[in-house]
């Protein structure tokens, strides 16, 4: 008797508890068809591994009108050279990658580092793949060996080893030479 009343009142308590309501869009374009928590994929190019990505949440949305990816917890990407260590890196906390137009948009933090271990922080920076370039319309710094470059807008090839920045600000030393 007393198992049987036991068994009724779990009956009842579980069966009172309110059930949350979730809007499930009716639009197939607004649902990620694929999410990844906690993703490391590595990249080869002829069996050798020349990229890292790593990915808090990743999600796949390809039935939007214009197919992305969305990376809301941000991305951190790693070039290796040929003995395996990093040469090159760039990350941010929040990521959109475009797949048809192979475009990224990366926003909120972006860092970035290139060959020649300059560091490049913005708030936004835009990856055009097919065009192989690399750009921000906001603020940029450039930290250099030697010095630290600030400036309104920038543009660079897509391993920023040739860049301009359109509105460059700070002190910059010349060299004053003799005639």
């Amino acid at each position: 008797m007393a198992v049987a009343l036991a068994i009724a009142i779990c009956f009842f308590v579980s069966c009172s508890e309110k059930k949350e309501m979730v809007d499930i869009p009716s639009d197939r374009s607004e649902i990620a068809r694929l999410t990844a928590t906690d993703v490391i994929t590595l990249v080869s190019d002829s069996g050798i591994t020349r990229y890292r990505i790593n990915a808090k949440v990743w999600k796949v949305y390809d039935k939007a009108e214009d197919p992305y990816w969305d990376f809301p917890k941000g991305i951190h990407f790693d070039r290796f050279d040929p003995n395996m260590n990093v040469d090159a890196e760039i990350e941010s906390k929040v990521a959109v990658y475009y797949t048809t137009r192979k475009f990224w948009d990366l926003r909120d933090s972006v860092h970035a580092m290139n060959l020649q271990g300059e560091h490049f922080e913005c708030d936004q920076l835009f990856w055009d793949e097919k065009e192989e370039r690399v750009y921000s319309n906001g603020k940029i710094k450039i930290t250099q060996q030697d010095k630290i470059i600030y400036g309104q807008g920038f543009e660079s090839n897509q391993t920023f080893t040739k860049y301009v920045i359109k509105k460059p600000e700070g002190i910059f030393p010349v060299e004053d030479k003799a005639e």
